[in-house]
């Protein structure tokens, strides 16, 4: 069995160990000045065998980022060829995505899920993605559900051994490991980020900020604000990639938080563009909706949006 389930001392010695591995803070938070182009991107329609039709699809949507185009075990002189492509064509792959449930209870699916993870991360290493992206995983059948054990703290010592060993696996070159934050799994909330960044303790492990699934209470949502402010200010020297959506309260008892296209909910999209702008190449990524013709009009806002706060976009 891979897991090596050891004890880790929460507050003790993984925070002392970890902390050397925190980038410096300066040129990060909320008194960052300079603003860089924005790297928007989303699905686009068809499947591609050609890398040119692809990168003409890409550029036809005024996109300069895109998904990963292939998946692991596509031959390698294809994904040699899309990469060529990409690099020719200045269109950063922002993501492999590796859906999956490493922390299933059953430990068959957790090991397929965990071998998918790997060659995922693989893959992105090998198409010059920035990352492999995947959530920790849940304590239950449903691989995204909310369960009890999801807090467990056997279960936080999973995800960490889990972490390092699809990394020391690969042993990435330049791809980065990262875990989407959920609202009922970790990691929940930029702080219990921080703790897995620390605990992984490895270079190649880093956050991929959706910041929408972080957003599980009232309160967060009406200061949403205040907290896209923080997630970038505690985690701006790791985010590698983001996913952009918008979210809105229902008055629906109990609560009852949904997703919504960007520019139909109400998150600040001003702030959280002009926080974004003060990282350098990080891809804005839409998702989970249903059409074109909405990935059409999500893009539309959130560059009318920008561009009213003075940003622009590669």
């Amino acid at each position: 069995m891979y897991i090596n389930r050891r004890k880790f001392l929460r507050k003790g010695s993984i925070l002392t160990a970890g902390i050397t591995l925190l980038p410096s803070p300066l040129g990060y938070g909320s008194n960052r000045q300079y603003s860089n182009p924005i790297r928007l991107g989303a699905p686009v329609p068809g499947k591609f065998s050609d890398p040119s039709d692809w990168i003409k699809t890409i550029r036809s949507l005024g996109y300069s980022a895109a998904y990963c185009p292939v998946q692991p075990g596509a031959p390698s002189d294809l994904i040699k060829a899309f990469r060529s492509e990409a690099e020719k064509n200045n269109i950063l792959i922002a993501e492999v995505g590796a859906w999956s449930n490493m922390m299933d209870t059953d430990e068959t699916v957790r090991n397929e899920a965990v071998r998918k993870n790997i060659d995922a991360l693989q893959l992105a290493d090998e198409i010059g993605a920035i990352c492999c992206v995947n959530i920790s995983g849940a304590r239950g059948e449903i691989w995204d559900g909310p369960y009890p054990g999801n807090y467990a703290e056997d279960t936080f010592d999973m995800i960490v051994e889990t972490a390092r060993h699809i990394i020391d696996q690969v042993k990435p070159a330049n791809a980065y490991y990262t875990l989407e934050p959920m609202p009922y799994m970790l990691p929940d909330s930029p702080d219990t980020y921080l703790e897995l960044i620390r605990a992984v303790g490895r270079k190649q492990f880093a956050a991929h900020l959706d910041p929408v699934n972080m957003i599980s209470s009232p309160q967060k949502f009406f200061n949403n604000a205040a907290f896209l402010r923080e997630c970038f200010d505690k985690l701006g020297p790791y985010i590698k990639s983001i996913h952009a959506k918008d979210i809105t309260i229902l008055p629906q008892l109990t609560v009852h938080l949904e997703e919504r296209r960007p520019g139909l909910g109400s998150l600040d999209y001003s702030v959280f563009l002009s926080e974004t702008s003060k990282l350098k190449d990080v891809p804005f990524m839409l998702e989970h909706l249903d059409s074109q013709e909405e990935y059409i009009l999500a893009a539309d806002y959130v560059r009318e949006t920008g561009l009213k706060a003075g940003i622009t976009f590669v």
